[in-house]
């Protein structure tokens, strides 16, 4: 019976592991990243906070610095120059989404069309949105979701029919309307602080190492599951009446 006892224990203290470890220092498995995240000693400028472990690849790092992005052949430039500091935001989350390894709780299985996988409500924090926001204050767009409706007749994103430019917070009134409209709920406002440990940088200073690790940790470690918490339950309660 002892030899039970230990069984059981062993598998309560394990369980959260089952639950979580797989979602930690993964890559999506999307178009151009990597199977598994490693060091990248070539990244491109915004993309260097990722070098030490990514899940892209320097080519992909270049290609996100691009007026015309070749991952997407997506504008930024849809409604005219895009001021700096609000393309610098852009070209930020591009590399955040496709070199961070820290984003395994918020990926999602795509849509049926063969997408692969995608991020959801991933919690960016506070200070991010809403610098994020405020400077594109002054930069236009044509659309409040950039997922898709886009002319793409000549091969790049175009504003479709009827969709006129405006500056950024005729379509985006908060910042949170701003990080969670975007891309679909890709991302979602935290009220969470930077260095809270609750919530996800888009970007860091890479001497200060990355904090999204300890966040996607905590994200990734929840209570056992209902039904193995259940089973465990039955089991321990069968083997305290045989004892």
């Amino acid at each position: 019976m002892e030899r039970w006892w230990q069984l059981l224990l062993g598998l309560w203290t394990v369980a959260p592991i089952w639950s979580g470890d797989e979602l930690l220092n993964v890559c999506m498995k999307a178009k151009r990243h990597k199977q598994e995240p490693g060091p990248e000693d070539q990244l491109y400028e915004e993309c260097i906070p990722w070098k030490d472990n990514a899940c892209c690849t320097a080519s992909t790092s270049w290609e996100a610095h691009l007026d015309v992005s070749l991952l997407y052949n997506f504008s930024l430039v849809h409604c005219g120059l895009m001021m700096p500091d609000c393309q610098k935001h852009f070209i930020q989350a591009v590399c955040f989404y496709e070199c961070s390894p820290n984003l395994g709780p918020w990926i999602q299985q795509g849509d049926p069309r063969g997408q692969g996988e995608r991020i959801l409500d991933v919690p960016l924090c506070r200070e991010d949105c809403e610098q994020w926001w405020a400077d594109c204050h002054t930069s236009y767009t044509c659309k409040s979701n950039w997922h898709g409706s886009w002319d793409w007749s000549r091969g790049k994103s175009r504003c479709p029919a009827r969709a006129p430019c405006h500056p950024f917070p005729h379509y985006f009134p908060t910042p949170a309307d701003l990080c969670e409209k975007i891309w679909s709920n890709s991302f979602k406002a935290s009220p969470e602080r930077r260095n809270s440990g609750r919530c996800l940088q888009k970007w860091f200073e890479p001497a200060q190492g990355n904090p999204n690790v300890a966040v996607a940790r905590l994200f990734a470690s929840p209570a056992p599951s209902w039904g193995l918490s259940c089973t465990l339950m039955a089991f321990s309660l069968s083997l305290s009446f045989l004892s």
